[in-house]
């Protein structure tokens, strides 16, 4: 993702209201925003949209935001994922990140907590990004020079 194209993040959360807040909030960030109002449409959402990054309420209509932490894992692996809630317990928080998160935030969002936890994810979306180009590169370069007489 180069510095010019903006993320696409996609905004899951079953309260319509939360979803417009966010995605005002993040539309004037100048980010690129979708919106899904239950795991089913992200999950199929993501099967045909690139994004950077998801917010994932914990309680959806359909399953619970563990739940699609794991989907989401298989249909966009390198996405980043942020888990917002309104029931904030230990145990939600161990199982969303042995599940996947890369953050966790609970209701009612700041927004300028939740843009500063975005900022932070996409940034070290971009470092391992960085960082896997570095690694195909050296291992080209040393391929290269076995296979030189």
């Amino acid at each position: 993702m180069s510095k010019n194209v903006k993320a696409r993040i996609l905004v899951i959360d079953d309260d319509e209201g939360i979803r417009k807040v966010i995605t005002t909030a993040l539309n004037d960030e100048s980010y690129v925003t979708d919106t899904a109002s239950n795991g089913k449409e992200a999950i199929e959402k993501s099967k045909t949209n690139v994004y950077n990054l998801a917010i994932i309420d914990i309680h959806l209509p359909d399953m619970e935001g563990t739940q699609l932490l794991s989907e989401l894992e298989e249909t966009t692996p390198k996405m980043r994922k942020i888990i917002v809630t309104g029931f904030p317990e230990v145990q939600n928080a161990i199982a969303a990140v042995k599940k996947g998160a890369n953050d966790y935030i609970t209701k009612p969002v700041k927004i300028d907590v939740l843009i500063n936890s975005i900022r932070e994810q996409l940034r070290k979306q971009r470092e391992e990004k960085n960082y896997s180009e570095e690694k195909v590169a050296e291992y080209i370069e040393t391929r290269l020079r076995e296979n030189q007489p």
